[in-house]
């Protein structure tokens, strides 16, 4: 069973949020806001916030850059996960994944399977890793965001939690470039 092991210290993070959409503005991006306040509750820092346009390249461009930066540790995106011709943020970041995280997107949908039921299939949550940063492509409402925060990431992003967690592995997630892997450090 999960839990807090109080004797291990809070590590903080730096966690970066993208928001995607052609009419949003900052001053009424509620996806976003939700999930600013959730990070800075928790302890973490918010590193950077931006909100691109639904197009692959934009977004896919802002991720790449964030990821690459030292001082981010992880990005999530919010927006562009359903089924309409606007909605392209899995098709802009899946094919950067070195590694995908398909177990993310499973509890995801269990998780807001009991919210909101059958509908959550219109979703197309998911998540990887983006040179060695952990990326995760929520949807645009605040209730998704607020269901993979509370239910998933607030959990997986403290140190403390038990039995693991990704800040303990995070040291580790460019071993393949110190056996000689085909990336440049």
């Amino acid at each position: 069973m999960s839990r807090i092991d109080e004797t291990r210290p809070f590590i903080p993070v730096s966690i970066a949020v993208l928001t995607v959409s052609d009419t949003r503005l900052i001053e009424e991006d509620k996806s976003g806001n939700t999930l600013s306040l959730r990070i800075e509750k928790a302890g973490h820092k918010l590193a950077a916030r931006a909100i691109c346009r639904d197009e692959p390249s934009d977004i896919a461009k802002q991720v790449t850059e964030w990821s690459k930066r030292a001082d981010i540790d992880v990005v999530i995106t919010t927006g562009g996960t359903g089924f309409t011709g606007r909605d392209v943020t899995p098709e802009a970041l899946e094919p950067l994944f070195e590694k995908r995280m398909d177990g993310f997107s499973v509890l995801f949908h269990q998780i807001s399977a009991e919210k909101i039921g059958t509908s959550t299939i219109q979703s197309r949550a998911t998540a990887g890793l983006i040179n060695q940063t952990f990326v995760f492509v929520l949807p645009g409402s605040p209730g998704a965001c607020k269901d993979a925060w509370d239910g998933i990431l607030n959990r997986q992003l403290d140190y403390r939690h038990m039995p693991c967690n990704f800040v303990e592995i995070m040291p580790r997630l460019d071993e393949h470039l110190k056996r000689g892997g085909n990336k440049s450090a």
